[in-house]
């Protein structure tokens, strides 16, 4: 009997020197793409039949080549361009194939076997209530500034960024590019991707909303971690088919198999969530990009505060740079429906009394909001009550025992929390140190704001003369399923006079009644050693600023001004200089002039290298190593990188592990990819060293946000 070989791609991590693809036996071939179930040491596990071309390396002497166990029978292929997108990413970003290719399949499709899956797929799928021929997409009339950017995107292959302001329409231009889309083609499938989970649901329901009619309630469906395991295969297998015209998801969307793919969305596309953060460290945004042009599909990168590789990369021709950028900018920067931005107010904090929370003016403001019926909006970037307690008398701090942080003060449940690895512990009656009960709380969360500012307002009265309403909304308040969309509907109802949150509320939401926005400690990232926070810090009060005055209509008959207002010790920097006149272009335009002359990005390609370990000296020990060995071998690429000497991580140790990382840039990413490639095997058999055998894992992040 005939024996065909299959080479397949399975979750190995690429540290551990298994290689991409392994090779099996197969009573039939099975095209690329193919699902299997194959032996692996003493498991059974998923694996995806690869191209035969990219398998590297023979079986082993003596070895006899393993038989697939199964092929997942009902689930087509996936497509070359899936395999190619998948293939790019873990070359780019240094991981192993099979790691990236298993990590994009739903959770619960690794665990099914192929019995298991046939009769989920031969449950009957629900009818498609649609009749395309009677059910037109009802739409609104666009403006003209929206017209002209349909109309761009319509003609011109981009890729485009759609700078709008917030509240300029955006999501509507999305909604006509994507049924231009699949009106064009019955096949085509539409991917639309926002940064954070608590954004979905109101954009499915926007989606839902316009697209049902036509294509039917089964047409859009939605990808990202909050769902359940069953819920995210149903999604991925109906976008897998076909069935699905539109998918909806956060990062992790943009590795749906979708063989119909003609255009893609990515909202907010400046937030940093769009970059992974554990395991295999890509950017979605930038995946998007990448998979746009390998696929033939339109993308269209929206946002009022474009990150500045964005804006680099859509800056216009000049006589001094002909060719410009490789995307198209277009601008919208008028509100549709709205009033006129928020008028920015600074309070200098160096006139107020000393640790004063509310300066007055800001308290006066809000108190006539509420005494008005219109809602406010405070923002506070620290959750909890208070960043640490302190001790009077002997100087101890909360700090938690397995990380180089404090243990943040939770004043509802009486708890220390370190928000890094998770330690809880009841809060201390005394000082554990020297037994003194003078301990107090320093600084100030969302809890401690959102208590104080029940005692500031607690005399002010509503228009119906009851006392005034105070909601807080983060990730402690948000931690059971459903509490954050009830939250939410409840500040819509009306139901919240003075809303108190984290950035969880600065974006994306359309706030009717919000007529004041407070940032009142923001001054943090002013000074922060990362050069990207003054950027992410603009980019934050700017979306903040515009969930304010959303609804024209309710301004003019409140007959009041929408306003943001800013407390910080440095009112006259160039950040509230610039939010001040909302003013992104100039703002854009120093903060690059900065960069080039630092040579930093987008005028400069970085990766890091991380190693955690037992001690800081094993850690910054294997790195140094790592670095001599790559200088004695010459690596291909290293008289284009500059590589910096390995140093602590600002939070150095995280549950009992060190942790260090060293940098990396060049001015040519071909460069900088060339010798990352090639490090990667002399990396393994540093980490393979004697004296290195406290290092805990080794990671390698490119294009990294966080320095």
């Amino acid at each position: 009997m005939h024996t065909a070989i299959v080479h397949v791609a399975l979750h190995t991590p690429s540290h551990s020197g298994v290689g991409d693809l392994l090779s099996y036996a197969s009573a039939q071939p099975l095209p690329p793409g193919t699902l299997v179930r194959v032996p692996l040491g003493k498991r059974e596990v998923l694996g995806v039949v690869w191209d035969a071309a990219e398998a590297t390396g023979e079986l082993p002497e003596g070895a006899a080549m393993r038989p697939v166990a199964g092929v997942l029978e009902g689930v087509a292929p996936l497509a070359l361009p899936w395999r190619r997108l998948v293939a790019f990413a873990a070359r780019y970003y240094q991981r192993a194939l099979g790691e990236v290719a298993l990590a994009a399949l739903p959770p619960q499709l690794r665990d099914l076997q192929p019995d298991q899956l046939a009769r989920r797929l031969k449950r009957p799928a629900k009818a498609l209530d649609q009749d395309g021929s009677e059910n037109a997409i009802q739409t609104i009339a666009l403006t003209a500034e929206q017209e002209r950017a349909r109309a761009r995107i319509s003609s011109e292959s981009g890729p485009f960024l759609l700078f709008g302001s917030t509240g300029s329409g955006k999501t509507e231009v999305y909604l006509r590019c994507v049924q231009e889309a699949l009106e064009a083609d019955p096949t085509a499938q539409a991917l639309v991707m926002v940064p954070e989970i608590n954004l979905t649901p109101q954009l499915e329901e926007r989606f839902t909303t316009r697209f049902a009619p036509r294509f039917g309630s089964q047409a859009v469906v939605s990808l990202h971690s909050g769902m359940t395991n069953p819920q995210r295969l149903k999604s991925w297998l109906a976008a897998h088919s076909g069935a699905a015209r539109i998918v909806l998801g956060t990062r992790m969307a943009v590795f749906a198999s979708l063989p119909g793919l003609k255009i893609i969305v990515v909202d907010e596309e400046h937030d940093p969530s769009y970059k992974q953060q554990e395991g295999a460290r890509y950017s979605a945004r930038d995946l998007a990009i990448w998979r746009g042009r390998e696929q033939g599909a339109k993308v269209l990168l929206g946002s009022a505060t474009p990150s500045l590789e964005t804006w680099h990369a859509s800056r216009p021709p000049t006589p001094e740079d002909p060719e410009g950028g490789r995307y198209v900018r277009l601008a919208m920067p008028s509100r549709i429906g709205a009033g006129a931005l928020a008028r920015v107010r600074r309070v200098d904090m160096n006139q107020q009394p000393r640790r004063a929370i509310f300066s007055a003016p800001l308290l006066a403001a809000i108190s006539e909001r509420v005494a008005r019926g219109e809602q406010s909006m405070v923002l506070l970037n620290r959750r909890g009550y208070a960043p640490v307690l302190h001790c009077a008398d002997c100087g101890w701090k909360s700090d938690c025992p397995h990380c180089s942080a404090h243990q943040v003060f939770h004043k509802t449940d009486r708890t220390l929390r370190c928000h890094h690895c998770g330690y809880t512990v009841r809060v201390p009656r005394a000082c554990p140190t020297c037994g003194s009960p003078d301990i107090h709380s320093m600084g100030r969360g969302t809890e401690q704001l959102e208590e104080q500012l029940g005692d500031l307002l607690s005399e002010v009265l509503r228009p119906d003369r009851t006392p005034a309403r105070i909601a807080r909304i983060d990730a402690d308040t948000t931690k059971a399923k459903g509490a954050l969309e009830a939250q939410l509907a409840q500040v819509h109802a009306g139901e919240v006079d003075v809303l108190v949150g984290t950035q969880m509320i600065a974006k994306g939401h359309d706030f009717r009644r919000i007529t004041l926005v407070a940032a009142v400690q923001p001054d943090g990232a002013l000074f922060s050693s990362d050069f990207r926070a003054p950027e992410r810090l603009f980019a934050l009060l700017m979306q903040a600023a515009g969930r304010a005055g959303r609804d024209a209509a309710y301004m003019a008959a409140q007959g009041t001004q929408c306003e943001m207002w800013v407390q910080t010790f440095h009112p006259q920097h160039t950040v509230y200089e610039a939010l001040r006149k909302h003013d992104y272009e100039a703002f854009a335009a120093q903060q690059l002039k900065e960069r080039e002359e630092a040579a930093m990005p987008p005028f400069a390609y970085q990766a890091l290298v991380r190693a955690d370990a037992r001690t800081q000296e094993v850690a910054q020990g294997f790195l140094t190593a790592a670095t001599a060995a790559a200088h004695a071998a010459g690596l291909p690429g290293l008289d284009a990188v500059t590589l910096f000497p390995p140093v602590p991580l600002t939070i150095q140790r995280v549950a009992n592990v060190e942790r260090a990382q060293m940098l990396m840039e060049s001015g040519s990413r071909t460069a900088l990819q060339r010798f990352l490639a090639a490090w990667q095997p002399v990396l393994q058999a540093t980490r393979s060293a004697p004296e290195h055998k406290g290092l805990v894992r080794w990671l390698v992040d490119v294009d990294p946000l966080v320095i």
